[in-house]
Parts: C-alpha cells; sequence; structure tokens
C-alpha cells in the first residue's frame, strides 16, 4: 500500500500543531473534510489561520473549531450561516478578511502554481482595494486592525488591484472517490475549492469516501493528480447535511 495512506483521520492530521495555516475545501457543506476537522477538535491545535470558502455552521465543519476557540483568523469570502462567527467577530475575538469569492478561489490557485500575485479588476475603487475594511475589531467595537491599500496599476486603461497567492502549511480536502496514490475525484458542487484548496497546502491531507488501487480511476476522470497529495484516508460516505431547506408551500387545490 502506497506510503501516503493512514489507517484513520486521527492519523492523517498528525503534526497540526497551534498557529498552523489551513486550506480548507468545500461550498458552503458540500464536499467539507468534516472527519479531518473532527480529528482536528481532538487534538489540542489552537490559534489556527483558515482560508476557506466559509466557515461551516455552528455545529458543523469548520464552525465546531470556531465555537471551540481554536481558530485566530480567517480568510473568507461568505460567512452568512454561522451566528457564532458573527459573535467572536463582532467582539474581536476573531480577525476575519473578507475577499471575493473569485478572488479567494485565485489566490489559493495561484499559490499552488507558484505564481506569488496577480492582478484582477474585483475590489477596484472598494474597500478591498483602498483598504480600510476591519479585520479586527477591538472590544468597545472601534476597528482595532484594518486592512490596508493594496497596490494598484493601469493595463490597456483599466485599474486592477494586486493580490497574493495563498500558501498554507496544511491543505484539508474531501473527495468522492481517490487511489491510493493520491488521485482524486470529486463530485459535483464538491468540485469547487477542493481542487483550489488542495493546491495551495504544502501537505495536503484527503478524506476520501472510497479508497482504490492505482489504475482503478480512469485517467480522463481524476480532477486532481496525487501530485498534490501526501496523505489520503478513507473516511467512508459523508453526511449530507444542508445549511438552508426551503420547502415550498403546499398549495390549496
Amino acid at each position: 500500500m502506497s506510503g501516503k495512506v493512514r489507517e484513520s483521520a486521527a492519523e492523517a492530521v498528525a503534526g497540526i500543531a497551534s498557529g498552523s495555516t489551513l486550506a480548507v475545501g468545500g461550498f458552503g457543506l458540500c464536499g467539507i473534510p468534516d472527519a479531518l476537522i473532527g480529528a482536528i477538535a481532538d487534538t489540542g491545535a489552537s490559534e489556527l489561520e483558515v482560508f476557506s470558502n466559509n466557515c461551516g455552521v455552528d455545529d458543523y465543519g469548520l464552525g465546531i473549531l470556531l465555537s471551540a476557540g481554536r481558530i485566530a483568523r480567517v480568510t473568507a469570502s461568505y460567512v452568512g450561516e454561522n451566528k457564532e462567527f458573527a459573535r467572536q467577530y463582532l467582539a474581536g475575538e476573531l480577525e476575519v478578511e473578507l475577499t471575493p469569492q473569485g478572488t479567494l478561489a485565485e489566490r489559493l490557485r495561484a499559490g499552488g502554481a507558484g505564481i506569488p500575485a496577480f492582478y484582477t479588476p474585483a475590489g477596484v475603487g472598494t474597500p478591498i482595494g483602498d483598504g480600510g475594511l476591519p479585520w479586527r475589531y477591538a472590544p468597545d467595537g472601534s476597528v482595532a486592525v484594518a486592512s490596508p491599500p493594496k497596490e494598484i496599476r493601469e493595463f490597456g486603461g483599466k485599474r486592477y488591484v494586486l493580490e497574493e497567492g495563498i500558501v498554507a502549511d496544511f491543505a484539508l480536502v474531501h473527495a468522492a472517490v481517490g487511489d491510493t496514490e493520491g488521485n482524486l475525484v470529486f463530485e459535483k458542487s464538491a468540485l469547487n475549492f477542493n481542487p483550489l484548496a488542495a493546491m495551495a497546502g504544502r501537505v495536503t491531507i484527503a478524506q476520501v469516501e472510497r479508497l482504490v488501487e492505482p489504475g482503478e480511476l480512469d485517467p480522463g476522470s481524476v480532477h486532481l493528480p496525487g501530485v498534490f497529495v501526501q496523505r489520503i484516508v478513507e473516511s467512508g460516505q459523508q453526511d449530507k447535511r444542508i445549511e438552508k431547506r426551503t420547502v415550498r408551500q403546499e398549495v390549496p387545490a
């Protein structure tokens, strides 16, 4: 068996220490590495810095680490489903860097591709580019740390803002299928951010619902090659949670 395979989620996350930076895949609650997050919650790691599209909900996903006070800083594009997140942010307990969703995706991809920075039109003429976004509040409600202004350059008569690529100490991702060499196949919306987060990690840890031997995957179906994955663990069928269930009311006949 490949040296990448770990027998448990706890073994897979070994070495994630306090102060580590984590790139975490998933989109809402779809395709999040829940088993790996749960394993980290069972360790003593704290003061974590997280790069993720969102931060789970109060009792699931990254929300588990957040509620336990284990996350010190979050870079995300959407945080609207987590009340504890809002409470910590407004109370000055959590530092938050909000970034446009497409920019976050490209920052992860760039970091994984060895590109230190890039220019984008998203955020020009707003606090994203001009600075002043509250990253951390003080307990009295004043802004303790604000975002700095970013470099602006003009190309072809249009203005662009400089954004830096993201490289994290560890990446945590969830895939539907993976082989023992780390080649991964993602399902539907789980393709959002999981491959990008995986690329951005110096050490990438993948949980897979089904682990197969090399050669069982059609090469054309592989979404992420194993060169990006250092550890892999079979986590089994994932609990399919829904963030917000909306049901159409029955219309009287």
